[in-house]
């Protein structure tokens, strides 16, 4: 800790009339995580509030869609993880607090300046999806195909999701594949029957399975290869005849919507329109209205006429502040499943980590901070930037 001519200097963070440091908090008492999960959410926000004032410029918090209300109110920038990443790698903060889950803090320490560190509040904040593609098993996976033959003179082309580990991103930018967003699935495949016969599409089948049948791919020219059988379970005649590999992997929340709820609306809500996220099944997508990422399904309520009425099929807190945020202007907004789909470990982020994190920042100590190993950092941001190649405008499908 030194002076400067802006303040108190700690670890390189200059603190304009930093408060004196409590023996308590010099001690460490005050900044152990155990302490604060013991205190009531509404303690925290005069905390939060009075560090993220004496940080300013130097921290910026990133609030996921799926996040609790009483977390991303704090929040400098809300949205999906690839925007989140990127509008916080344009900013002159050196810490971008992240709260959403693990891959979107990978990926914003991918896209970050040098000298920009990644915070994620809590590290059991993971996501059910991305851990369903290892990259062992993916490399298996790969093997199997080389030895098919299916990947010789680029015959296939790997694609990820943008829900995904820092590793599976690096494996499709090694291999000439890229990332994408359920924004630009469909111009990804596209990009990628361009180069080659067939596509892996990692993580989640029902993305992949929506983006390829939209495009006229019939459901027998795709195949789910499940890393937990011989081979994916497929066996090689289908393996010749498929366009598109999808791995078995999906959503948690996205997957409890089933077409039955959407046959519960029709008949007890005629004139609802259904909308749903591309991560939903292949049946609930067939009998929807729409389909679109949480951007477009915002942009959908937001340009629709007072009066109009959805059932939104995609996690039950962004519902939940869209009924309230459209419901002075008229329209109606609902989850398409009464019982709520909560991502339970988006959840995991609470008020007391955050304050926790930030008040940890003001005494020069940075927690839970993520890093990418520089090999896997530059062929994920290869992926990555193959990914600007076909845009990030959304489609109809």
């Amino acid at each position: 800790m030194a002076e400067t001519e802006g303040g108190i200097q700690v670890n390189g963070l200059i603190l304009e009339d930093a408060p004196a440091v409590s023996e308590d908090v010099a001690a460490g008492e005050a900044c152990s995580l155990d302490h604060y999960l013991a205190m009531p959410d509404e303690s925290m926000d005069e905390r939060i509030a009075a560090a993220r004032e004496k940080l300013g410029a130097q921290a910026v918090v990133l609030g996921h869609h799926y996040q609790r209300d009483e977390v991303i109110r704090f929040a400098d920038f809300t949205g999906d993880s690839y925007k989140l990443s990127k509008v916080a790698a344009e900013t002159d903060a050196r810490y971008m607090v992240f709260c959403g889950v693990h891959f979107m803090a990978e990926t914003a320490d991918i896209l970050a300046q040098p000298w920009q560190q990644v915070i994620l509040p809590d590290l059991n904040a993971g996501c059910s999806m991305a851990d369903m593609a290892e990259i062992g098993q993916v490399e298996d996976c790969w093997e199997a195909l080389e030895k098919q033959g299916a990947t010789a003179g680029k015959g296939i082309i790997p694609l990820t999701y943008m829900n995904s580990a820092a590793n599976i991103k690096a494996f499709c930018g090694e291999r000439g594949g890229l990332v994408c967003t359920s924004s630009n699935a469909r111009a990804a495949f596209e990009w990628a029957f361009a180069r080659a016969a067939k596509i892996l599409f990692l993580p989640d089948q029902h993305l992949g399975r929506n983006t390829a049948f939209a495009m006229g791919i019939p459901l027998n020219e795709m195949v789910v290869w499940d890393p937990y059988q011989i081979n994916g379970g497929v066996a090689p005649e289908r393996m010749r005849a498929a366009k598109v590999i999808l791995w078995k992997g999906h959503c948690s929340v996205h997957q409890r919507f089933l077409p039955e709820h959407v046959d519960r609306v029709r008949r007890e809500q005629p004139g609802m329109q259904v909308v749903v996220h591309p991560e939903c099944r292949w049946e609930v997508c067939q009998k929807a209205d729409e389909l679109g990422s949480t951007e477009r399904i915002i942009e959908t309520i937001e340009r629709a006429p007072e009066g109009s009425s959805f059932a939104v099929g995609t996690e039950v807190h962004l519902v939940n502040r869209l009924a309230k945020r459209f419901a002075p202007l008229g329209k109606q907004v609902i989850t398409l499943d009464e019982s709520g789909c909560l991502c339970t470990t988006m959840y995991r982020i609470s008020p007391q980590h955050l304050a926790w994190t930030l008040e940890n920042l003001v005494e020069g100590r940075v927690v839970n901070r993520i890093q990418v190993e520089d090999d896997v950092k530059h062929w994920a941001r290869v992926a990555l930037d193959r990914m600007l190649e076909v845009g990030t405008m959304e489609r109809p499908s």
